[in-house]
Protein backbone atom coordinates (compact mmCIF):
# COMPACT_ATOMS: atom_id res chain seq x y z
CA UNK A 1 0.00 0.00 0.00
CA UNK A 2 1.36 3.40 -1.09
CA UNK A 3 0.09 7.26 -1.10
CA UNK A 4 -0.68 8.89 -4.68
CA UNK A 5 -2.10 12.36 -5.80
CA UNK A 6 -3.41 14.08 -9.22
CA UNK A 7 -2.36 17.38 -9.11
CA UNK A 8 -5.24 19.70 -9.66
CA UNK A 9 -4.05 21.98 -13.36
CA UNK A 10 -6.23 24.64 -13.79
CA UNK A 11 -5.78 27.57 -16.77
CA UNK A 12 -7.87 29.93 -18.59
CA UNK A 13 -6.33 31.52 -22.04
CA UNK A 14 -5.27 30.40 -25.56
CA UNK A 15 -3.60 27.09 -26.24
CA UNK A 16 -0.29 28.23 -26.81
CA UNK A 17 0.39 29.74 -23.27
CA UNK A 18 -1.29 26.62 -22.01
CA UNK A 19 0.62 24.53 -23.62
CA UNK A 20 4.04 26.50 -22.76
CA UNK A 21 2.40 26.32 -18.83
CA UNK A 22 2.35 22.59 -19.65
CA UNK A 23 5.76 22.50 -20.75
CA UNK A 24 7.28 24.05 -17.31
CA UNK A 25 4.75 21.74 -15.33
CA UNK A 26 7.15 19.24 -17.25
CA UNK A 27 10.13 20.29 -16.85
CA UNK A 28 9.61 20.03 -13.08
CA UNK A 29 8.39 16.20 -13.17
CA UNK A 30 10.27 13.14 -12.95
CA UNK A 31 8.57 12.55 -16.31
CA UNK A 32 10.78 15.11 -18.31
CA UNK A 33 13.51 12.59 -18.13
CA UNK A 34 11.16 9.74 -19.25
CA UNK A 35 11.14 11.90 -22.21
CA UNK A 36 14.14 12.91 -22.37
CA UNK A 37 15.62 9.12 -22.69
CA UNK A 38 13.57 8.24 -25.31
CA UNK A 39 15.11 10.93 -27.47
CA UNK A 40 18.08 9.97 -26.75
CA UNK A 41 19.98 9.04 -30.43
CA UNK A 42 21.16 5.55 -28.86
CA UNK A 43 17.77 4.62 -27.68
CA UNK A 44 15.41 2.81 -30.04
CA UNK A 45 12.15 4.23 -30.42
CA UNK A 46 9.06 2.52 -29.04
CA UNK A 47 6.93 3.43 -32.30
CA UNK A 48 7.56 5.87 -35.26
CA UNK A 49 5.84 8.90 -35.94
CA UNK A 50 5.17 10.60 -39.16
CA UNK A 51 4.91 13.93 -38.44
CA UNK A 52 4.00 15.61 -41.23
CA UNK A 53 1.04 13.30 -41.64
CA UNK A 54 0.28 13.83 -38.06
CA UNK A 55 0.43 17.54 -38.52
CA UNK A 56 -1.92 17.67 -41.56
CA UNK A 57 -4.18 15.68 -39.51
CA UNK A 58 -4.39 17.91 -36.87
CA UNK A 59 -4.68 20.69 -38.72
CA UNK A 60 -7.79 19.28 -40.00
CA UNK A 61 -9.48 18.19 -37.04
CA UNK A 62 -7.95 19.93 -34.20
CA UNK A 63 -5.92 23.15 -35.07
CA UNK A 64 -5.67 24.29 -31.31
CA UNK A 65 -3.69 21.44 -30.60
CA UNK A 66 -1.24 22.42 -32.67
CA UNK A 67 -0.86 25.71 -31.09
CA UNK A 68 -0.98 24.03 -27.70
CA UNK A 69 2.32 21.75 -28.81
CA UNK A 70 4.16 24.24 -30.13
CA UNK A 71 3.93 25.88 -26.31
CA UNK A 72 5.04 22.80 -24.98
CA UNK A 73 7.95 22.74 -27.28
CA UNK A 74 8.75 25.96 -26.35
CA UNK A 75 8.83 25.56 -22.93
CA UNK A 76 10.57 22.24 -22.89
CA UNK A 77 13.92 23.22 -25.66
CA UNK A 78 12.33 20.07 -27.87
CA UNK A 79 11.62 20.60 -31.71
CA UNK A 80 8.10 20.76 -32.90
CA UNK A 81 8.45 17.55 -34.80
CA UNK A 82 10.02 15.95 -31.17
CA UNK A 83 7.14 17.08 -29.85
CA UNK A 84 4.37 16.16 -32.19
CA UNK A 85 6.15 12.68 -31.97
CA UNK A 86 6.14 12.00 -27.99
CA UNK A 87 2.84 14.34 -27.47
CA UNK A 88 0.36 14.29 -30.60
CA UNK A 89 -1.06 10.90 -30.10
CA UNK A 90 -0.45 9.96 -33.39
CA UNK A 91 0.40 6.50 -34.72
CA UNK A 92 1.93 5.84 -30.73
CA UNK A 93 1.74 2.59 -29.18
CA UNK A 94 -1.09 1.24 -26.51
CA UNK A 95 -0.30 -1.39 -23.77
CA UNK A 96 -3.76 -3.94 -22.74
CA UNK A 97 -5.43 -1.50 -20.18
CA UNK A 98 -9.15 -2.30 -18.34
CA UNK A 99 -12.04 0.15 -17.70
CA UNK A 100 -15.54 0.27 -17.09
CA UNK A 101 -18.07 2.79 -17.47
CA UNK A 102 -22.09 3.77 -16.53
CA UNK A 103 -24.20 6.11 -17.87
CA UNK A 104 -26.66 7.06 -15.54
CA UNK A 105 -29.60 9.52 -15.44
CA UNK A 106 -27.23 12.19 -16.27
CA UNK A 107 -24.09 11.50 -15.42
CA UNK A 108 -21.31 9.64 -16.25
CA UNK A 109 -19.10 7.17 -14.07
CA UNK A 110 -15.92 5.83 -15.02
CA UNK A 111 -13.19 3.37 -13.69
CA UNK A 112 -9.96 4.11 -15.40
CA UNK A 113 -8.05 0.97 -15.34
CA UNK A 114 -4.08 0.68 -16.57
CA UNK A 115 -1.08 -0.10 -15.07
CA UNK A 116 0.62 2.20 -12.26
CA UNK A 117 3.94 3.12 -13.96
CA UNK A 118 1.56 4.89 -16.82
CA UNK A 119 -0.47 7.44 -14.82
CA UNK A 120 0.14 11.04 -15.15
CA UNK A 121 -1.32 11.78 -11.74
CA UNK A 122 -2.90 14.82 -13.31
CA UNK A 123 -6.52 16.39 -13.52
CA UNK A 124 -7.13 19.33 -15.53
CA UNK A 125 -9.81 22.32 -15.75
CA UNK A 126 -9.03 24.70 -18.88
CA UNK A 127 -11.03 27.33 -20.65
CA UNK A 128 -10.07 28.59 -24.15
CA UNK A 129 -10.74 31.49 -25.61
CA UNK A 130 -14.55 31.13 -26.30
CA UNK A 131 -14.19 30.93 -30.14
CA UNK A 132 -11.19 28.32 -29.87
CA UNK A 133 -13.34 25.63 -28.29
CA UNK A 134 -15.48 24.25 -24.95
CA UNK A 135 -13.92 24.64 -21.66
CA UNK A 136 -13.22 20.95 -20.12
CA UNK A 137 -12.66 19.05 -16.63
CA UNK A 138 -10.68 15.69 -16.65
CA UNK A 139 -8.39 13.20 -16.05
CA UNK A 140 -4.95 14.27 -17.85
CA UNK A 141 -3.13 11.59 -20.03
CA UNK A 142 0.09 12.40 -21.69
CA UNK A 143 -0.01 15.64 -20.77
CA UNK A 144 -2.30 17.30 -23.50
CA UNK A 145 -4.62 14.22 -23.64
CA UNK A 146 -7.58 13.39 -22.08
CA UNK A 147 -8.45 9.77 -20.21
CA UNK A 148 -12.19 11.05 -19.25
CA UNK A 149 -13.49 14.44 -19.31
CA UNK A 150 -16.99 16.82 -19.67
CA UNK A 151 -17.32 20.18 -21.30
CA UNK A 152 -19.11 23.44 -20.34
CA UNK A 153 -22.59 22.27 -22.23
CA UNK A 154 -22.46 18.71 -20.36
CA UNK A 155 -20.94 16.59 -23.14
CA UNK A 156 -19.46 13.58 -21.22
CA UNK A 157 -16.43 11.17 -22.86
CA UNK A 158 -14.99 7.64 -21.75
CA UNK A 159 -13.12 5.29 -23.49
CA UNK A 160 -12.47 1.07 -22.65
CA UNK A 161 -9.84 -0.51 -24.79
CA UNK A 162 -10.35 -3.79 -26.71
CA UNK A 163 -7.48 -4.65 -28.79
CA UNK A 164 -4.05 -3.39 -30.43
CA UNK A 165 -3.84 -6.27 -33.32
CA UNK A 166 -4.38 -4.48 -36.59
CA UNK A 167 -3.23 -0.93 -35.91
CA UNK A 168 -3.58 1.72 -38.46
CA UNK A 169 -2.02 4.83 -38.49
CA UNK A 170 -4.25 7.65 -36.40
CA UNK A 171 -4.59 8.68 -33.13
CA UNK A 172 -4.64 7.24 -29.83
CA UNK A 173 -7.86 7.68 -27.59
CA UNK A 174 -6.77 10.33 -25.43
CA UNK A 175 -6.34 12.75 -27.74
CA UNK A 176 -9.58 11.84 -29.50
CA UNK A 177 -10.93 12.21 -26.09
CA UNK A 178 -9.63 15.81 -25.82
CA UNK A 179 -10.88 16.46 -29.74
CA UNK A 180 -14.75 15.56 -28.96
CA UNK A 181 -14.74 17.60 -25.68
CA UNK A 182 -12.78 20.69 -26.55
CA UNK A 183 -15.12 20.87 -30.03
CA UNK A 184 -18.59 18.70 -29.67
CA UNK A 185 -21.78 20.09 -27.93
CA UNK A 186 -24.17 16.97 -28.46
CA UNK A 187 -23.64 13.09 -29.56
CA UNK A 188 -24.89 13.52 -32.49
CA UNK A 189 -21.89 16.37 -33.17
CA UNK A 190 -19.43 13.73 -31.46
CA UNK A 191 -20.37 10.66 -33.59
CA UNK A 192 -19.60 12.92 -36.71
CA UNK A 193 -16.61 14.00 -35.35
CA UNK A 194 -15.12 10.57 -34.37
CA UNK A 195 -16.01 8.88 -37.88
CA UNK A 196 -13.80 11.49 -39.55
CA UNK A 197 -11.12 10.82 -36.91
CA UNK A 198 -8.15 7.93 -38.26
CA UNK A 199 -7.92 4.91 -35.14
CA UNK A 200 -4.51 3.92 -33.88
CA UNK A 201 -5.77 0.94 -31.89
CA UNK A 202 -8.93 -1.17 -31.24
CA UNK A 203 -11.67 1.15 -28.45
CA UNK A 204 -15.24 1.51 -27.62
CA UNK A 205 -15.78 5.34 -26.75
CA UNK A 206 -18.62 6.08 -24.29
CA UNK A 207 -20.39 9.74 -25.06
CA UNK A 208 -23.58 11.11 -23.06
CA UNK A 209 -24.79 14.52 -23.34
CA UNK A 210 -27.12 16.66 -21.98
CA UNK A 211 -30.20 15.97 -23.85
CA UNK A 212 -29.93 12.24 -22.62
CA UNK A 213 -28.18 10.49 -25.28
CA UNK A 214 -25.71 7.67 -24.80
CA UNK A 215 -23.77 5.80 -27.41
CA UNK A 216 -20.94 3.48 -27.20
CA UNK A 217 -19.10 3.56 -30.91
CA UNK A 218 -17.25 0.48 -31.53
CA UNK A 219 -13.79 2.34 -33.32
CA UNK A 220 -11.10 0.55 -35.09
CA UNK A 221 -8.44 1.36 -38.01
CA UNK A 222 -10.63 -0.75 -40.11
CA UNK A 223 -14.47 -0.04 -39.11
CA UNK A 224 -16.68 2.03 -36.63
CA UNK A 225 -20.32 1.19 -35.33
CA UNK A 226 -22.66 3.25 -32.98
CA UNK A 227 -25.10 2.29 -30.92
CA UNK A 228 -27.59 3.45 -28.00
CA UNK A 229 -26.33 2.35 -24.71
CA UNK A 230 -25.47 3.18 -21.57
CA UNK A 231 -22.66 0.55 -20.27
CA UNK A 232 -18.88 -0.40 -21.82
CA UNK A 233 -16.71 -2.78 -20.72
CA UNK A 234 -13.77 -4.23 -22.77
CA UNK A 235 -15.47 -5.77 -25.81
CA UNK A 236 -17.07 -5.19 -28.77
CA UNK A 237 -20.77 -6.54 -29.74
CA UNK A 238 -20.60 -5.44 -32.89
CA UNK A 239 -17.44 -5.92 -34.57
CA UNK A 240 -16.99 -8.80 -32.56
CA UNK A 241 -14.04 -10.19 -35.44
CA UNK A 242 -11.83 -7.40 -33.62
CA UNK A 243 -12.41 -8.39 -29.94
CA UNK A 244 -9.53 -9.92 -28.36
CA UNK A 245 -8.97 -13.82 -27.14
CA UNK A 246 -9.68 -13.58 -23.35
CA UNK A 247 -13.27 -11.81 -23.07
CA UNK A 248 -14.00 -13.48 -19.29
CA UNK A 249 -13.31 -10.46 -16.99
CA UNK A 250 -14.54 -7.94 -19.71
CA UNK A 251 -17.91 -9.81 -20.14
CA UNK A 252 -17.97 -10.31 -16.09
CA UNK A 253 -18.02 -6.97 -14.93
CA UNK A 254 -20.10 -6.34 -18.45
CA UNK A 255 -22.95 -8.63 -16.69
CA UNK A 256 -22.67 -6.94 -13.44
CA UNK A 257 -23.53 -3.34 -14.91
CA UNK A 258 -26.20 -4.50 -17.36
CA UNK A 259 -28.10 -5.89 -12.98
CA UNK A 260 -28.07 -1.66 -12.70
CA UNK A 261 -31.25 0.34 -13.11
CA UNK A 262 -29.37 2.74 -15.51
CA UNK A 263 -32.16 4.93 -15.99
CA UNK A 264 -32.78 4.77 -12.14
CA UNK A 265 -30.13 4.63 -10.38
CA UNK A 266 -28.68 7.55 -8.08
CA UNK A 267 -24.68 8.75 -8.68
CA UNK A 268 -23.71 8.25 -5.04
CA UNK A 269 -24.80 4.05 -5.77
CA UNK A 270 -23.29 4.27 -9.00
CA UNK A 271 -20.12 5.12 -7.21
CA UNK A 272 -20.01 3.30 -4.71
CA UNK A 273 -21.17 0.23 -7.21
CA UNK A 274 -17.94 1.25 -8.85
CA UNK A 275 -15.46 2.25 -5.99
CA UNK A 276 -15.91 0.19 -3.60
CA UNK A 277 -14.13 -2.99 -4.24
CA UNK A 278 -16.68 -5.49 -2.83
CA UNK A 279 -18.95 -4.76 -5.65
CA UNK A 280 -16.29 -6.27 -7.79
CA UNK A 281 -15.99 -4.00 -10.65
CA UNK A 282 -12.99 -2.01 -8.82
CA UNK A 283 -9.89 -3.82 -9.83
CA UNK A 284 -6.58 -4.44 -8.39
CA UNK A 285 -4.93 -6.29 -11.32
CA UNK A 286 -2.29 -3.04 -11.47
CA UNK A 287 0.47 -5.77 -12.72
CA UNK A 288 -1.65 -6.91 -14.96
CA UNK A 289 -2.29 -3.01 -16.95
CA UNK A 290 -5.81 -3.82 -15.69
CA UNK A 291 -6.09 -2.11 -11.63
CA UNK A 292 -8.46 0.93 -11.06
CA UNK A 293 -6.21 4.32 -10.96
CA UNK A 294 -9.07 6.63 -10.07
CA UNK A 295 -12.97 6.80 -10.35
CA UNK A 296 -14.53 9.34 -12.04
CA UNK A 297 -18.11 10.39 -11.96
CA UNK A 298 -19.16 14.00 -14.33
CA UNK A 299 -22.57 14.89 -13.30
CA UNK A 300 -24.01 16.44 -16.47
CA UNK A 301 -27.08 18.66 -14.90
CA UNK A 302 -25.18 20.47 -11.81
CA UNK A 303 -21.91 21.02 -13.76
CA UNK A 304 -20.00 18.60 -10.61
CA UNK A 305 -17.50 16.15 -10.74
CA UNK A 306 -16.06 13.93 -8.44
CA UNK A 307 -12.76 12.12 -8.04
CA UNK A 308 -11.48 9.14 -6.07
CA UNK A 309 -8.02 7.73 -6.30
CA UNK A 310 -8.21 4.17 -4.60
CA UNK A 311 -11.02 1.76 -3.76
CA UNK A 312 -13.60 2.44 -1.00
CA UNK A 313 -12.39 6.12 -0.90
CA UNK A 314 -14.42 10.18 -0.10
CA UNK A 315 -14.49 10.86 -3.33
CA UNK A 316 -13.46 14.66 -3.83
CA UNK A 317 -15.95 16.85 -5.03
CA UNK A 318 -15.44 19.87 -7.97
CA UNK A 319 -17.47 22.68 -9.32
CA UNK A 320 -17.00 22.80 -12.79
CA UNK A 321 -19.98 25.03 -12.52
CA UNK A 322 -18.68 27.32 -10.17
CA UNK A 323 -15.28 27.71 -11.69
CA UNK A 324 -16.67 28.50 -15.00
CA UNK A 325 -17.97 31.57 -13.44
CA UNK A 326 -14.50 32.08 -12.35
CA UNK A 327 -14.12 30.72 -8.99
CA UNK A 328 -10.84 28.56 -9.24
CA UNK A 329 -10.73 25.47 -6.78
CA UNK A 330 -8.67 26.07 -3.74
CA UNK A 331 -7.79 21.90 -3.87
CA UNK A 332 -4.19 21.64 -5.12
CA UNK A 333 -4.11 17.57 -4.87
CA UNK A 334 -6.81 14.82 -4.47
CA UNK A 335 -4.56 12.10 -2.49
CA UNK A 336 -5.18 8.37 -2.56
CA UNK A 337 -3.83 4.84 -1.29
CA UNK A 338 -2.73 2.55 -3.87
CA UNK A 339 -2.51 -1.29 -3.21
CA UNK A 340 0.63 -2.22 -5.74
CA UNK A 341 4.61 -1.77 -5.32
CA UNK A 342 4.50 -1.11 -9.08
CA UNK A 343 6.67 2.25 -9.49
CA UNK A 344 5.02 5.23 -10.53
CA UNK A 345 7.23 7.06 -12.68
CA UNK A 346 5.42 10.69 -11.92
CA UNK A 347 6.53 10.29 -8.28
CA UNK A 348 9.51 8.04 -8.33
CA UNK A 349 11.28 8.81 -11.40
CA UNK A 350 13.12 6.28 -13.67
Amino acid sequence: MRKYYADIIQFRGDHETFGYEQGKWLLGSPLFKIYQQQHTPTKRPRFVVNTEEATDWLAALFPALLNELKGISAAIGFTIEQTIEFFSGYQQEWKRSGCSILTGPDFLIRNYDFHPKTYEGRFAIYQPPSAKGYATIGASQRIVGRADGMNEVGLTVGYNFVNRRNPGNGFIPTIITRMLLEQCATNEEAISLIKKVPHRHSFNYVIADKLGNSHVIEATAQAIRVKESKISTNHFDMLPEANRYHLADSRRRYAILKKQPVYSIRKEQAFQLFNNIEEQIFSKKYSQSAGTLHTSLYDQKNLDVYLALGNNRKPTPFSFKNWLDGENTTIKKVIGVIDTDEKMPYMDGL
